[in-house]
């Protein structure tokens, strides 16, 4: 939990050791019905149900926190709370409404930065792997890129910053397993257009070496030998001691051609697709 959050819930604890009141039951409920209570009650109630993880009474206690005290400078914190309870339960969806809705309530808060953090934290926790769509993933680095923007000197922008880094090698894997797809059926112009853009748009992440190997590759197989050749030299000057290199290399070495400098690392013989 970064410190924001923490410094809210410290509050939270420090309330709830001079109110001493009662807990809502264990049950789930949509909707609470409308029984005037002090905002102190109310919050410290729900600050208690999140303490102990019962995420959903807190989000309904922090919303009628809302509901009853809308005016009140506990209803803004409530509202984040909300956020962070419903994120807590894995409620996603839920999370990121309630931080998007403070964030249209409360733009110039202090808690804002954690609201737009908060939204990508949310939509990066449900990442699938390379081999389904990345929708999610395309929605947490704009997220994610929303917090580094709007917040550049923030601790929330330097995480941001690394998670961006692992979403653009996450697209990059994504881009080269449909590409070796294409490969693998001879689709050679599909192929070589996905492994442009891990070389155009994603040229920082670690795909980057074998893109420019399968280009070299899929260039051959079309008969492009010099768009080949300035994949492969490419390669050659960004990664010399890659078996990416050496594999690209010894492809060029036998239409008569090299790309350059022999590779720095021991050739291992040619990776395949599979």
């Amino acid at each position: 939990m970064k410190s924001r959050a923490k410094s809210i819930l410290l509050v939270s604890a420090a309330a709830l050791a001079t109110a001493g009141c009662s807990v809502l039951d264990n049950s789930r409920s949509e909707s609470l019905a409308y029984v005037a209570r002090p905002v102190e009650q109310l919050y410290n109630t729900a600050s208690e149900a999140l303490v102990n993880r019962r995420y959903d009474q807190a989000v309904l206690l922090y919303d009628e926190v809302e509901r009853q005290h809308p005016y009140s400078e506990w209803a803004s914190r409530s509202n984040m709370m909300s956020a962070f309870a419903s994120y807590q339960s894995r409620d996603y969806e839920q999370a990121i409404n309630a931080a998007r809705r403070y964030i249209s309530l409360h733009p110039g808060n202090d808690e804002t930065v954690y609201a737009y953090y908060l939204i990508g934290i949310c939509y990066f926790e449900q990442i699938v792997d390379v081999g389904r769509d990345q929708g999610i993933t395309e929605n947490a680095y704009a997220a994610f890129d929303d917090v580094v923007r709007r917040y550049p000197e923030t601790e929330y922008a330097a995480d941001a910053r690394l998670k961006m880094d692992m979403i653009q090698d996450q697209l990059a894997g994504k881009e080269m397993e449909i590409g070796r797809w294409y490969l693998r059926r001879n689709q050679h112009l599909a192929a070589i257009n996905r492994f442009r853009e891990v070389v155009d748009e994603y040229q920082t992440t670690s795909h980057t070496p074998e893109a420019l190997y399968r280009l070299t590759e899929a260039y051959l197989s079309v008969g492009l030998e010099s768009e080949a050749m300035a994949a492969a030299s490419v390669l050659g000057y960004n990664y010399p001691a890659t078996e990416w290199y050496a594999d690209a290399y010894a492809l060029m070495e036998d239409t008569g051609n090299t790309p350059g400098a022999e590779p720095e690392s021991n050739r291992r013989g040619f990776f395949g697709l599979f």
